[in-house]
């Protein structure tokens, strides 16, 4: 059971497209809870220590349910290597030592399994190991790209904001433009569910820039002409879709998009 709760897990958090593991979103949770109330600088750490916690914790559940497979075969279904007495040896941590030298593919050989179901089932586990550190490398490689483009949405909000445009005089493509980075990020937190435990320090970050942004759309979608109008109802929808988003998985308030959009930026606030 330890072993298929592990595998699901991994599956949910870093294959399927939209699902999020029960294990990883508690983890990812409990460090963001534990850091926000201390200082920024501990926040900014919360998103890169629990993705290393997150596989550090299935490593030891996946380890601890090949123990517990291992441990009633110990020692009559394995051989041991030239120098090591089984009469002489704790059973409980020859099957931890053998369960993370399978899981990590190190494949020492000073114990092997003879029994027929474990020789089928060893090779099992290494398989497991071997996706999960492969799989694991991948969601890392793909999170960061997923930050550099919330954090480079929320550059162009603040350089709009800062060069006080108004929205009658935007080109209507700068509008379709915005609305389509929104879309993005909407996707990066349906797909990426852990990057919302990435805390951005600086003061362009996304969840300062939100509340204002949905006040320009609502702005611009009753000015203009009828084709800035039309953009500012995208960009709307957009701003929308992404409060809808930031409800279902995280702050779960069930407000209006402007009380989410509060909600987010005082979560992402160091608290005293």
């Amino acid at each position: 059971m330890l072993v298929l709760i592990t595998c699901r897990d991994i599956f949910h958090t870093l294959l399927h497209p939209t699902g999020s593991g029960v294990i990883s979103t508690t983890v990812a949770r409990a460090f963001w809870r534990t850091t926000r109330a201390r200082s920024s600088r501990l926040m900014q750490l919360a998103g890169p220590l629990s993705m290393v916690a997150i596989i550090a914790t299935w490593i030891l559940i996946l380890v601890s349910g090949w123990v517990l497979i291992y441990l009633p075969n110990i020692p009559e279904s394995f051989v041991y290597g030239s120098g090591l007495s089984p009469s002489q040896r704790s059973p409980i941590v020859d099957a931890l030592y053998f369960s993370l030298v399978t899981v990590a593919t190190l494949g020492f050989g000073d114990i092997v399994p003879v029994a027929g179901a474990l020789r089928v089932l060893v090779p099992v586990e290494a398989l497991m190991g071997f996706a999960l550190f492969t799989a694991s490398i991948t969601w890392i490689l793909q999170v960061y790209p997923a930050l550099g483009r919330r954090r480079a949405v929320a550059m162009r909000l603040h350089l709009l904001f800062n060069s006080n445009a108004q929205t009658e005089s935007l080109p209507v493509i700068v509008l379709h433009s915005l609305a389509a980075s929104i879309v993005e990020v909407v996707v990066d937190f349906k797909q990426y569910a852990e990057t919302y435990y990435f805390h951005d320090a600086i003061p362009t970050s996304l969840a300062a820039a939100l509340p204002r942004t949905l006040t320009f759309a609502q702005s611009a979608a009753s000015k203009g002409d009828d084709a800035h109008r039309a953009a500012g109802v995208l960009l709307e929808g957009s701003l929308r879709e992404l409060s809808s988003v930031l409800d279902a998985q995280y702050l779960k308030i069930g407000g209006s998009p402007d009380a989410i959009f509060i909600a987010y930026q005082r979560d992402h606030d160091q608290q005293p």
